[in-house]
C-alpha cells in the first residue's frame, strides 16, 4: 500500500512539474507531449525497483548520495551495492540536469555560510567558517565524500517558492531537513506542513504527515566549534 501511495505521489510531483513549464514550452500537442517525456525520461529511478525515487529517501555514499522509493529499499541496497552500481549511476546522470544548492561545510558538516567559499574545480565550494576553508585546501581529497553529500536539490523554499537559504531549515521526525527562503517560512511550515507539502513534492520530495513533524529538540549547550578535531570527524 505504501509502494502504491508514493508512486502516485511522485507520478503527481511529475505531472505538476510539466503543467508549470513555461507557456512557450506548452504550444501544440507534440511538443506538450515531447517535454512531458523528456520530464519522465529525466525522473531520477529508485536502484531497486525502477520507480520514481523519493529524494527524502537516501543514503549517503563515498560517491554521494542514493535515492530510493521508500525506505525498506535502504537495507537491501546496503547488503550488496555493486549490484546496483549501474542503476546508482543511471540515477546520478539523471540527477545531473537538476539544480542543488550546498547546504553543508564538506569540513565541519555544519550549515554552510554562502559568503564563506572557494573555487575548486571549477565550481564554488562553501563552508561554515574561513577556518575550514585552509583544511579543505591543504587537503581537498580528505573531504571529497563529505561534499559529494553536503547538496539538496529541494533548492525553492515549499512557502513562497523562492530560493533556500541554508542557515533557514526545520528538521522533522523523520530526519528530513526542509528548508526555506526566510525566517517566518519555517514557522508557517511547521504550523500547517500539509498546506504546503505539494510544493516538495514537485521537487521530488514526498514526506509523511508523521515524517513531517518537527523533531524533537536535542540541547546542544555544552556543544562547541572545535576545528581543532574537524568537528568531531
Amino acid at each position: 500500500m505504501k509502494h502504491g501511495l508514493l508512486k502516485m505521489a511522485l507520478g503527481l510531483a511529475l505531472t505538476l512539474a510539466v503543467g508549470l513549464a513555461p507557456a512557450a514550452a506548452q504550444d501544440g500537442g507534440d511538443t506538450k507531449k515531447g517535454a512531458k517525456e523528456k520530464a519522465v525520461s529525466a525522473a531520477p529511478q529508485c536502484p531497486m525497483s525502477d520507480e520514481p525515487a523519493n529524494l527524502a529517501i537516501s543514503v549517503a555514499t563515498d560517491e554521494g548520495p542514493v535515492f530510493f522509493c521508500c525506505k525498506g529499499c535502504i537495507s537491501e541496497y546496503q547488503e550488496d551495492p555493486k549490484k546496483y552500481a549501474a542503476k546508482v549511476a543511471a540515477q546520478r546522470k539523471a540527477l545531473a540536469s537538476r539544480d542543488r544548492v550546498q547546504v553543508t561545510c564538506p569540513v565541519s558538516r555544519e550549515t554552510v555560510d554562502q559568503a564563506v567559499f572557494v573555487e575548486s574545480n571549477g565550481q564554488q565550494v562553501y563552508f561554515c567558517c574561513k577556518d575550514c576553508v585552509g583544511k579543505y585546501q591543504r587537503n581537498p581529497d580528505k573531504y571529497r565524500s563529505a561534499l559529494a553529500n553536503s547538496y539538496t536539490y529541494q533548492t525553492k523554499c515549499p512557502v513562497m517558492d523562492e530560493e533556500i537559504d541554508p542557515k533557514v531549515l526545520t528538521t522533522t521526525a523523520g530526519g528530513q531537513n526542509i528548508y526555506f527562503c526566510c525566517k517566518g517560512c519555517d514557522k508557517k511550515f511547521v504550523k500547517n506542513p500539509s498546506k504546503y507539502a505539494p510544493h516538495l513534492v514537485t521537487q521530488g520530495y514526498s514526506l509523511t504527515p508523521a515524517d513531517m513533524k518537527p523533531a524533537k529538540k536535542v540541547d546542544k549547550t555544552h556543544e562547541g566549534h572545535d576545528h581543532d578535531h574537524d568537528h568531531g570527524h
